[in-house]
This record gives structure tokens, C-alpha cells and sequence, in this order.
């Protein structure tokens, strides 16, 4: 039976893939789970291609060094929406033909059925998921609660410390929303010296009271541990934390951040042909369908909504928990991929910066 790895460590934890026949990394934790479930076990059901999930906090670092070592070991990646662009515009990607995919499952052909700038020249969209921030329910009595993006940055009125993934992405425009720019007017404000200059403003007035997270599953484990009051997060894992295990999160959908998730196929991949059946079955109707009742992000194939989604305890309704549901995107941002494709590495450079200054 032939082997497909779902990959997501360092480079030095490769030694364990290099027997498997096809690998393809991802970012464990909740997301890994439902991608396990939803894709790589039915999968295996279907093919005989034995199927193995493990962990990585951003696939894109890794693909870009094991491409340009000339030494891959990966087929498949999940990668955020910006990270495919560039690294396809790079060269680090193959080209994915959209008639290589199946149609949807009521015979639309994919390139009607997926939504807008579901699939690129090189990657295809597996979900559309959200930076949201979200509050523990127990710090803050009934109707006193946070309910806007500023209400984040807001010390006096909602004191205590607040978690910030660290990097420049998503935390300079939720600064700019927080400031009181509009969501359809972020990155025009962003693309300015003083626009970028007014976001770290707004940094500076929460800095002192911020603990910084970099993997996705730190994000409400600090919630859990009382470490922090509030945190950004990736809506599925506040999710799977709230509705799974429990735990007295809530989402603040206001100034959301949602992009595309892609599955892409590192250039020089081993087992092309094997790494792209992968891709197709899991953005397949039934794929995405599948990865939607595991976990709150939305689906990209307009056939995989057309019938309700329910989450697998049988009795929660998916919809009002998506980013893409009407009532989550009053005031939401879609993250640009050419600003981010553009400006990441010198945005990236200040915030650095700005981390080590006093």
C-alpha cells in the first residue's frame, strides 16, 4: 500500500518522513485534526494511500529552504493564501491546472464552482479561515463585555493582559481598525509611512500588558491559563476550544481578518502525480464539506455549501461560527496577499525591530 505523510515539523524531523512515499506538511493542532478526519482518512479509505498527520507552526519556511537546497522531501503543503502567491511567484511551487480538479458534486465544473480567487496558478483554496480575538467570558460580567476591535486595546476599560501572534501580519491592520480606520481603507492607510507609523502607535499603548504567540494552539491556551484576558487566534481553534472542549471563549467578530488556506505542491516534489490526487479529493465537494463539520472554517466550493453543515457532535450548527456567515463580516478585512506579497519582509523587519526597543 503506498504511503501518503502529512508533514509539519522542522527540517531536522524529516529523517521520520523520508520513508513515507508521499508527504505533505501541515499546521497540527484543531486544524490538523479536522484535516485528519475530513481529508486523510477517508482518503486512505478511498485510494489504499496510508495517510499520516504531524505538526508545523508555518509549512511556508520550511518549503521555501528544502526547494531552494535543492533537497524536498515534502508533496503537498498548506500554506496561507500570501505565502502561495509568493512562493509561486518564486518558482518554489508547480503550476496546479484547475481542470485537474474534480467538479462539484452537482456537476458544476470547479472553475464555476469555487469561490472567487479559490484557486490559483499554483495552490487550491482548502478553507477560508479568520484572525478574530476572542475574550474568556469569566473576566468580564454580563454586558460589560468587549464587543468592537477597539474594545481590545482599550486597557481601562477592559484591563488585564492581552496575547498577539508576533509578527507583522494581521496585527498591523486589527492596530489600524482598533485606531478607528475602516476595514475598506486599512491597506491604503497601510501602504503609507505614516500609516505604518500610526499602527505601531497604537502597538505602543498595549505593548507593556502583551504576551506574544507564535504557534496556533498557544493562542487559547493562554486564554486557558488566565495568562491573558483577550487574544487574537485563529477562529477554529477558539472554536474547537469553546464548543469541543468547553472552555468560556468568545469571538469578537468585529475588525475579523479572513483570508484563503491553500493546499500547493512544493516544486520538485517526489510523488507529483500521488500529491495532487491528494489535493483534488480534498478539495473535492465532499473534502471540503467534510473539513467544515470538523472545524468553523468556511469551505470554497459554493457546492460544498449548498446543504447545512453541522459540526460532528451531531448538534451545532456550523453557520453562525463561520467568518464568511453575513452577520460575522459586518466590519471585516479580507487580507490582501499583494500587500503582503509586496511588503512582507520589510514590515516584517520593522516589527522586529519595534519588538526589541524599549
Amino acid at each position: 500500500m503506498k504511503k501518503i505523510l502529512i508533514l509539519s515539523t522542522a527540517l531536522t524531523g524529516f529523517a521520520v518522513a523520508a520513508q513515507a512515499d508521499v508527504t505533505v506538511m501541515s499546521w497540527g493542532g484543531a486544524y490538523g485534526g479536522a484535516q485528519t478526519e475530513a481529508h486523510l482518512k477517508p482518503f486512505t479509505a478511498k485510494t489504499g494511500i496510508a495517510t499520516v498527520m504531524v505538526d508545523s507552526d508555518n509549512p511556508a519556511t520550511p518549503i521555501k529552504a528544502m526547494v531552494e537546497a535543492g533537497n524536498v522531501t515534502v508533496d503537498v503543503a498548506s500554506v496561507e493564501y500570501a505565502d502561495a502567491i509568493r512562493l509561486c511567484d518564486e518558482g518554489l511551487l508547480e503550476p496546479i491546472d484547475i481542470n485537474a480538479l474534480p467538479a462539484g458534486a452537482d456537476g458544476t465544473p470547479a472553475s464555476e464552482d469555487f469561490l472567487p480567487g479559490a484557486v490559483t496558478e499554483c495552490a487550491v483554496s482548502t478553507d477560508i479561515w479568520a484572525n478574530v480575538y476572542a475574550y474568556d467570558t469569566t473576566k468580564f460580567p454580563e454586558g460589560a463585555a468587549p464587543t468592537t476591535v477597539a474594545d481590545f486595546f482599550d486597557l481601562q476599560k477592559f484591563p488585564g493582559k492581552r496575547g498577539l501572534k508576533k509578527g507583522a501580519k494581521a496585527v498591523l491592520e486589527l492596530a489600524l481598525m482598533g485606531d478607528g480606520v475602516p476595514a475598506n481603507e486599512v491597506y491604503a492607510v497601510l501602504a503609507t509611512p505614516e500609516g505604518v507609523d500610526r499602527a505601531f502607535a497604537k502597538l505602543d499603548t498595549i505593548k507593556g500588558d502583551v504576551v506574544w504567540w507564535e504557534a496556533g494552539s498557544q493562542a487559547p491556551q493562554l486564554l486557558a491559563d488566565g495568562e491573558v484576558v483577550m487574544t487574537t487566534a485563529y477562529n477554529g481553534r477558539i472554536f474547537n476550544a469553546a464548543i469541543a472542549e468547553g472552555k468560556p471563549f468568545k469571538i469578537v467578530w468585529d475588525g475579523q481578518i479572513y483570508e484563503n488556506e491553500m493546499y500547493a505542491i512544493p516544486k520538485g516534489a517526489p510523488n507529483k502525480d500521488q500529491a495532487l490526487e491528494f489535493i483534488a479529493y480534498a478539495t473535492s465537494t465532499e473534502g471540503l464539506r467534510a473539513q467544515a463539520q470538523q472545524i468553523s472554517y468556511g469551505p470554497a466550493r459554493k457546492s460544498a455549501m449548498k446543504e447545512e453543515l453541522i459540526f460532528n457532535d451531531g448538534k451545532t450548527v456550523m453557520a453562525p461560527h463561520l467568518p464568511t456567515a453575513p452577520e460575522n463580516m459586518t466590519n471585516s478585512l479580507e487580507s490582501s496577499f499583494e500587500f503582503w506579497v509586496d511588503k512582507d519582509a520589510e514590515l516584517n523587519e520593522r516589527f522586529n525591530a519595534w519588538l526589541a526597543s524599549n
